[in-house]
């Protein structure tokens, strides 16, 4: 198939790191797409506890078992990086209402300057409804056990990172 041809896809997220949550909206998106971005962006209003180089890495190490999933990293706007890439769509996990009423705002000013790429909200499961980012970072720096929110690449990937660590 022609690149052209194909339907793209970008998930993006700041993936601080990312979470079994994150991989679960990534596969379900890679299910639905031709090819998928995951895009390791920017949030100037969070400070990160990973490096973008490193966030990046602990990303690919998640998805690598996954041939329709290529990871990037951008600062710019996203909208920008889904016109650059030709996606048809932006995929986005939700886990509550907030997280809703956040991403229907943001897909409204995505849609504004690309409408090309339709924003694309997915449900989270079940079981990943409590993960966050937030809560993995704090296990870290306890040093508490990893494999029940983190991708097994994932955390090899972070005890790089922390080696006295998990």
């Amino acid at each position: 198939m022609d690149i052209m041809d194909q339907k793209i896809a970008i998930v993006p997220g700041s993936f601080d790191p990312i979470t079994l949550g994150h991989l679960d909206i990534i596969e379900r998106a890679a299910a639905l797409y031709d090819l998928v971005y995951v895009a390791v962006m920017v949030n100037s209003e969070k400070s990160y506890m990973f490096s973008m180089e490193q966030r990046k890495r602990i990303a690919e190490a998640a998805v690598g078992n996954c041939p329709n999933v290529k990871v990037i990293s951008s600062e710019g706007m996203l909208w920008k990086l889904a016109k650059e890439l030709g996606a048809v769509a932006i995929v986005k996990g939700v886990r509550n209402d907030v997280d809703l009423a956040y991403e229907q705002t943001m897909a409204k000013y995505n849609s504004a300057h690309y409408s090309a790429a339709e924003t694309v909200l997915l449900p989270a499961k079940e079981e990943y409804l409590h993960l966050s980012s937030t809560l993995v970072r704090t296990k870290i720096l306890a040093r508490e056990d990893l494999s029940a929110c983190l991708p097994k690449g994932a955390i090899c990937e972070i005890q790089k990172v922390f080696p006295t660590t998990l």
